[in-house]
């Protein structure tokens, strides 16, 4: 599924990484080639060990490749400085986990407002959009609410106001329905087809089928390489 570099916001060449064991390196991750074009819905799927969350970590900028090339909207991150780097990753990319992350004495508005703060917007901007992403997400009322004040699905809809805060081309979500009963699973997922119906490119790792079937293409992992990569005709209900 090749196309030019100029259309892809995410493309890797050759991406591998290793990690040292006791018994020597462990290469994760060996060699792998993707391109994701803007407002592609892509599941990243595989059983624990394939390579996934190593793919993952690195498209989001956690962690850096032993080999290979990672070309973000059109950056070569390798050639970034931190600084550069920074800039890049807030101005691309939001991130959903598994984890909610959220700060427990911090309220939900400054929770989702916090990629502002690293932006250098003034308080008053960033309270106003972190209210409308709240907003966006159903959970406006709740904008002083601390976290623990609220269900575990409200607060991953909270962790998706705080990665679109920043208007992000891209959102990469680690098992973002891994601790999510299965009505509350149906209920965000039908938040990121929202989201990617609004052109917000989505990337999701997960081993579940039935919530990797909400996305247009499954990318799937074994043994740290790609072992199938395929459309699918639509977008789940």
């Amino acid at each position: 599924m090749s196309q030019p570099a100029s259309e892809a916001v995410i493309r890797v060449v050759g991406l591998g990484k290793s990690y040292a064991t006791a018994a020597g390196l462990f290469p994760a991750l060996k060699g792998v080639d993707l391109a994701i074009r803007p407002g592609e819905y892509l599941a990243i799927m595989g059983p624990s060990g394939s390579g996934k969350s190593t793919f993952m970590n690195l498209l989001g900028c956690l962690d850096t490749p032993t080999i290979g090339e990672y070309f973000l909207a059109g950056e070569n991150v390798a050639h970034l400085d931190p600084d550069a780097l920074a800039i890049l990753r807030n101005r691309t990319l939001g991130f959903v986990f598994q984890g909610f992350n959220l700060l427990p004495r911090m309220s939900l508005q400054d929770n989702v407002a916090l990629p502002l703060v690293y932006a250098g917007l003034d308080k008053e901007t960033r309270r106003a959009r972190a209210r409308a992403m709240l907003a966006k997400v159903g959970l406006e009322r709740y904008a002083e609410s601390l976290p623990n004040r609220i269900s575990g699905g409200q607060q991953q809809r909270v962790a998706i106001a705080r990665a679109l805060v920043n208007e992000p081309r891209l959102i990469l979500a680690d098992e973002p329905t891994g601790n999510l009963d299965s009505h509350t699973s149906e209920e965000i997922m039908a938040l990121f087809d929202q989201l990617n119906g609004e052109g917000i490119t989505i990337v999701i790792v997960t081993h579940e089928n039935d919530i990797a079937a909400h996305a247009r293409r499954q990318v799937r992992f074994l043994d740290g390489q790609i072992q199938s990569d395929h459309l699918s005709g639509a977008v789940a209900a």
